[in-house]
């Protein structure tokens, strides 16, 4: 007799069972066969499913189980990624919890075994959910990013981009996270609009009981101030062009200039410019040869390039602090409510900071050649087909991609540092001193680089990393590139 509601989870369990051990979805490389594949995005061995995962791996479950109708060779590549901030947090969260010590007081090393240890135990979570999902994957075959095969395909790509000059460490701005200690990319910033404060400060000229007014949103910057940018066409203050003008409290001396950057129709039409902490202010410092001065340490707080009562304190304390000063000192003109965009980070909910470090960056600009010369041949199809002009504005204003990390859970950077300051790629210290023996016999290896790769270095190799590269394998042949990629617009 059948019962008047549908047990799913007991109907559901009979269907997993008898699909397990009949190996329903056992993937067997049939080379005779027209192939089909197709890379599964791989979720974070962090995490559970959400509604967008259980989306898009139905649509690929459809696309796979018709592929399989028709004959084909099929392959469903699955697999998990390391996730290196996420874990980070959460086994973070654990270990202070069970034992009260921090990541630092744990250590490098006991703190990834940590990692390892939880991953084991909690890391098939994600899995077990898209069994039951009932999704048509041979789980024999998944991949894991930080798997000795992938690991090994990580160094190699990463070797073969820095010998061809395509990976570069610079000193340049980037997205800071304060609480996590860690440089992220424009992927990892969330933009959540607000409605804060603009301050109206006035800065004296030099010899002159004159002001000139210059609004901010960030007053603590000022102290990182290098010049003012005032439109070569505002008829208003073009005659300031050329003067210099006093840093409020510093009194530091810093010229006034022309440049298109300042709106002369925005704010009071002159601009200062900070290029140690503002993404433009970088590009307007380098073009005007101006000073780089950081008043910024890596938990946001003031560092000694700000005066002594300054020093230490955190910058939204300090900018109490420097407003309060500033209205004792009749140097704010007035203050408005100013709707703008706060930069968070996308784990943390921290807000961030341009912060002038010391990165590894991938030349994102020439290897998105080649995609321009597919988008124009049309090799490229999006559906709907709207899409490609969303991707086509991001190929054509692609930045320098931040690639490393100040975390330990990740791939390690495979640059070794010699007593003589060379930067040595190899895959192993062994291999890193065979290679400086060949440059200097003098010379010894000291250390490797701290940093870790962006999760994302990894993820993107997936579509051949999965399949054996670099060894040209039967897989790699038959299944790269894949067919079809079902995924979020972002």
């Amino acid at each position: 007799m059948l019962e008047k509601r549908f047990n799913f989870s007991e109907i559901e369990a009979k269907c997993l069972d008898h699909w397990s051990e009949n190996q329903i979805f056992s993937f067997n490389n049939d080379e005779n066969k027209k192939p089909f594949c197709i890379m599964m995005p791989p979720p974070n061995v962090t995490g559970s499913l959400h509604m967008g995962h259980a989306l898009t791996f139905t649509l690929q479950d459809i696309l796979i189980r018709f592929h399989k109708k028709l004959n084909k060779n099929v392959l469903w590549q699955p697999g998990t990624d390391h996730a290196g901030i996420a874990t980070e947090i959460v086994v973070e969260k654990m270990i202070q919890k069970e034992s009260k010590l921090s990541k630092a007081e744990l250590g490098r090393s006991k703190f990834i075994e940590k990692i390892w240890n939880w991953k084991e135990e909690s890391g098939d979570k994600i899995i077990n959910q898209m069994k039951r999902l009932g999704t048509s994957v041979d789980w024999n075959v998944s991949r894991f990013t930080m798997d000795e095969g992938l690991s090994y395909s990580v160094k190699e790509v990463f070797i073969d981009l820095y010998n061809r000059g395509l990976i570069y460490k610079d000193k340049r701005l980037v997205n800071w996270d304060p609480k996590l200690g860690t440089a992220l990319s424009d992927l990892e910033v969330n933009q959540i609009e607000k409605v804060g404060k603009m301050w109206f400060i006035k800065y004296q000229l030099e010899n002159s009981n004159e002001n000139i007014v210059v609004g901010t949103t960030r007053p603590e910057t000022i102290f990182g101030d290098s010049g003012i940018a005032i439109h070569p066409k505002n008829k208003k203050l073009n005659h300031l062009i050329g003067k210099k003008a006093l840093i409020p409290i510093l009194n530091k001396r810093i010229p006034i200039f022309a440049d298109e950057y300042a709106d002369p129709e925005k704010g009071s039409g002159a601009v200062k410019i900070t290029p140690a902490h503002d993404f433009n202010d970088f590009e307007i410092g380098k073009k005007h040869d101006l000073e780089f001065v950081n008043i910024l340490d890596k938990t946001a707080s003031l560092n000694k390039n700000t005066p002594k009562e300054y020093q230490g304190l955190n910058r939204f304390v300090a900018r109490k602090k420097l407003i309060s000063e500033l209205k004792k000192n009749n140097k704010i003109l007035k203050i408005e409510n100013n709707k703008m965009f706060l930069p968070v980070g996308d784990r943390s909910d921290e807000i961030l900071e341009p912060l002038l470090t010391f990165q590894w960056f991938l030349d994102t600009k020439k290897i998105s050649i080649k995609v321009k010369k597919a988008i124009k041949e049309k090799k490229i199809v999006f559906h709907p087909n709207s899409w490609i002009n969303t991707f086509k504005y991001w190929i054509e204003n692609i930045e320098p991609w931040c690639i490393s990390r100040q975390i330990w859970w990740g791939h390690r950077i495979p640059i070794w540092y010699s007593n003589n300051g060379l930067k040595i790629a190899a895959k192993s210290e062994e291999e890193a001193i065979d290679i400086l023996k060949l440059k200097d016999e003098t010379d010894k290896i000291l250390y490797q680089d701290e940093d870790v790769l962006d999760t994302w270095f990894s993820s993107a190799l997936w579509p051949f990393s999965t399949l054996g590269w670099p060894e040209n394998d039967k897989l790699l042949k038959n299944f790269y590139p894949s067919n079809v990629l079902v995924t979020g617009f972002d």
